[in-house]
C-alpha cells in the first residue's frame, strides 16, 4: 500500500512542504517517485514518519532524531525507548496539572498554599526505593491517595508525622529503651502510620509487613537523612530495636 505526498501530509497532519524538507535533508526519503516527479510512500516511510514526528513533540532537533535512527539498530526497541520516554513525559506533565489543582484547591479552602504540600506527591522523593521493593503499583497508590487530600488534610498528616518523628527524639533523648512500653507505644504508632494504600500494611498481609517494617527500620540506620531526622544515629538506632522488635513479636 502506497500513498502520495498529499495523501500522506493530510493524515499525519503536516504539510506536503514538510515532507519534501524531510527528503531533502535525507531524514524520510519517498518509497519511489512517480511520473512528474510525484513522491510515494510506503508502510516503512509511514512507520519512519512517526517516529519523526514523535521525537519532533520532545523538542528534538532534525539532526539529532537524524542520529537517533541512523543509530537505531532494532525499529521495535527504539519505539519502546521512546514510549518510555513519552511516559516520563506524561508524568511531569501530570504532575503539573496536580501541582495548579492542589493551589486552586487550597485557594478554595481559604488557606495559602504551602510549597512542600504543593510541589510534591506524598513519595515522590522515594520513588525509586518504593518501586524497586514494593512495585509500581504500590507508588502510584500511595500518590493518589496523597493528592486525593485536601490541603488542610495534607497539612495534618504532615504535622501528625513531625508529632511522631520528634516523640521518637525525645524517647531516645530521655533514655527510654526499645523495649519499654514507651518505645513500643511509638512503634504501635509508626506501623499504623505506614498504613498508606499501597503498603503491605494496609492490604494486611502480615508476612510482608514485617519485611517493610523491618526494611525500613534498616533504613533509618543506613541513609544519614533518616538518622538526622530522629537527631543523630544513636536515635536512628533507637527506632530501628524499637521497630524490630515491634515487628517480630507483635505483628
Amino acid at each position: 500500500m502506497e500513498w502520495t505526498i498529499g495523501e500522506l501530509a493530510a493524515r499525519a497532519d503536516v504539510s506536503s512542504r514538510t515532507l519534501r524538507h524531510y527528503d531533502e535533508v535525507g531524514l524520510l526519503s519517498p518509497s519511489r517517485t512517480g511520473p512528474g516527479g510525484l513522491r510515494h510512500y510506503g508502510p516503512e516511510q509511514v512507520a519512519r514518519l512517526q517516529r519523526i514526528l514523535l521525537l519532533r513533540r520532545t523538542g528534538m532537533g532534525l539532526a539529532d532524531i537524524g542520529r537517533v535512527l541512523a543509530e537505531e539498530v532494532d525499529e521495535a526497541e527504539g519505539l519502546r525507548a521512546h514510549i518510555a520516554a513519552l511516559e516520563q513525559e506524561r508524568e511531569r506533565i501530570d504532575r503539573y496539572i496536580r501541582e495548579v489543582r492542589h493551589t486552586l484547591r487550597a485557594r478554595e479552602e481559604g488557606v495559602d498554599p504551602c510549597p512542600d504540600v504543593m510541589f510534591e506527591g506524598f513519595n515522590d522523593r522515594y520513588q525509586d526505593g518504593v518501586v524497586e521493593r514494593w512495585g509500581e503499583e504500590a507508588f502510584r497508590a500511595g500518590n493518589e491517595w496523597w493528592h486525593n487530600k485536601s490541603v488542610r488534610e495534607q497539612r495534618e498528616w504532615k504535622r501528625a508525622t513531625e508529632a511522631l518523628v520528634a516523640d521518637w527524639a525525645a524517647a531516645s533523648r530521655e533514655g527510654a529503651a526499645p523495649d519499654s512500653d514507651r518505645a513500643q507505644e511509638l512503634a504501635a504508632r509508626h506501623v499504623e502510620w505506614l498504613a498508606i494504600p499501597g503498603t503491605p500494611v494496609h492490604a494486611g498481609d502480615r508476612e510482608r509487613s514485617i519485611a517493610m517494617v523491618t526494611c525500613l527500620a534498616d533504613t533509618y540506620v543506613e541513609d544519614p537523612a533518616f538518622a538526622r531526622t530522629y537527631g543523630d544515629r544513636e536515635g536512628a538506632e533507637f527506632v530501628r530495636e524499637a521497630l524490630r522488635l515491634y515487628a517480630r513479636t507483635r505483628m
